[in-house]
């Protein structure tokens, strides 16, 4: 009997010996795991700081550029809110979404698809929502889910400020146009953390806190500079309007580009407005940037005083570009640099610090896969775009790849293929509502449309051909 008690001693000690191994192994399993913070911008385009606009107070964001890898040259695959948004989070380019414009829902046509953060989901991750990251109105479906994915996500917030209780106060001066379009501006009273924008990083700081003891994917969408521009009037007192400038246009500029170009600003240029009411709008949303990059800031000071930042990769990025007067266009859908191009930012655990940057063409669809893989996760194998990890380490590194943008705007698609020093453009199918070719080496404005010059003859049918591989046509 005494033989028989010790036996059962010694083996319950073992097992419980056995079990506070695995737990421990498990346990640092779990803490070796990459954290991601995935910040989301409604329609930030490159006018910051860190990317050569020295008059943006755009501090915060240009220090996380400094402290990590900004893409100089970042293409988004659709300049509109909905279609780039689906194109991000699931790594396929539009016409495999089948998400064209905003009113269609990305489950409703590839039902089967696995989101970035339903991936990490999928892995045991701790994933969370805060406002706008799939497609949402705005300023219309500021507190609600709008277009979400449930599938996405074990927790969501939809902050709701006083911006949107006070958009009665706004200066409009597009009337005729809806809400979510309109050139309108609000210098608002009170603090930050009243707005919108300021409650959801308070909510994200939340997160950060209750789960930083366990893996987490984290997305924390923010509102501005998306229309209305509203910010605390501290914001609009950083800028001068009087060295606040409209973009010049050169003579007979409308006719020197197919029509369909500039389709997205039908009352052309900048919806009518005069040249002062323009330069006001741009101030505003110049004063949107400032206020959104203060609560960008609020949010990185949280991940260091949690001490996270060592095992959490931070990735910041703008959903498309955004016109403020160029070519006498305003906000989104066009294929000019300044509606395709945007920022985007990868700091954190695992990246190389690069006061440089990558001047190398990179997608939108390459974030995905280089999330999954900088975390150690499987991606799906229908992605579209490649991981950037080989940037991330050398950002000179050779890379050639193209980069594909497409709009559908009114009764013309139109397509974009930026390769080498080129920009080649077709509207319409096989180019027939016009094209356009800019030399982007002495012409990064393209307000010179060589299109059917003899000297680019070469170049210009290597880019068609290009371009009709990817998307077809004659």
């Amino acid at each position: 009997m005494q033989c028989r008690r010790r036996f059962l001693g010694l083996a319950v000690c073992l097992a419980s010996l056995f079990s506070g191994s695995v737990w421990r192994d498990a346990s640092a399993k779990e803490s070796e795991k990459l954290n991601v913070l995935f910040i989301a911008i409604d329609d930030l385009n490159c006018r910051l700081g860190c990317y050569g606009f020295e008059h943006i107070q755009s501090p915060n964001i240009d220090r996380l550029a400094k402290q990590g890898l900004r893409f100089d040259r970042a293409y988004c695959q659709f300049p509109s809110c909905g279609p780039s948004r689906a194109s991000v989070l699931t790594g396929l380019r539009p016409n495999t979404t089948g998400v064209l414009h905003n009113c269609i829902r990305f489950r409703d046509v590839s039902p089967d698809v696995v989101t970035l953060p339903q991936l990490f989901r999928q892995n045991d991750y701790h994933v969370a929502r805060v406002g706008k990251i799939f497609y949402q109105s705005v300023p219309t479906d500021i507190g609600t889910s709008g277009q979400d994915d449930p599938n996405s996500w074990d927790e969501v917030v939809n902050p709701h400020g006083r911006d949107k209780d006070e958009e009665h106060l706004l200066t409009v001066y597009t009337p005729d146009l809806p809400l979510p379009d309109q050139m309108c501006y609000l210098k608002a009273e009170g603090s930050d953390l009243e707005q919108t924008d300021g409650k959801s990083i308070t909510e994200t700081i939340r997160l950060l806190e209750e789960n930083q003891d366990r893996p987490f994917f984290i997305a924390a969408g923010l509102y501005r500079p998306h229309i209305p521009y509203i910010a605390p009037k501290k914001y609009f007192d950083l800028y001068d309007l009087n060295k606040t400038q409209l973009p010049a246009l050169p003579g007979n500029y409308r006719d020197r580009v197919p029509a369909a170009a500039l389709a997205s600003t039908p009352v052309w240029p900048n919806f009518g407005t005069t040249e002062r009411e323009a330069r006001e709008c741009i101030l505003a949303y110049d004063a949107c940037v400032s206020f959104v990059d203060a609560q960008v800031g609020r949010l990185l000071e949280a991940l260091d005083r949690l001490k996270l930042r060592e095992r959490t990769l931070i990735v910041l990025w703008g959903d498309h570009g955004y016109h403020l007067g160029e070519h006498g266009l305003w906000r989104k859908n066009s294929l000019y640099e300044e509606s395709a191009r945007t920022p985007l930012i990868f700091a954190g655990a695992g990246i190389k610090p690069s006061a440089e940057g990558c001047f190398r063409r990179v997608e939108f669809v390459d974030i995905y896969p280089t999330i999954a893989g900088l975390a150690g996760l499987k991606a799906p194998e229908n992605l579209e775009g490649i991981s950037l990890q080989p940037l991330l380490e050398n950002p000179k590194a050779v890379w050639e790849r193209p980069a594909y943008t497409q709009v559908q705007f009114r009764e013309n698609p139109g397509y974009s293929v930026r390769s080498g020093r080129w920009n080649y453009v077709e509207w319409g199918k096989g180019g027939r509502a016009g094209r356009e070719l800019y030399d982007q080496n002495i012409d990064l404005q393209e307000l010179n449309n060589l299109i059917d010059q003899p000297d680019h003859a070469v170049a210009q049918k290597k880019l068609q051909s290009l371009l009709r591989q990817k998307f077809g046509g004659e």
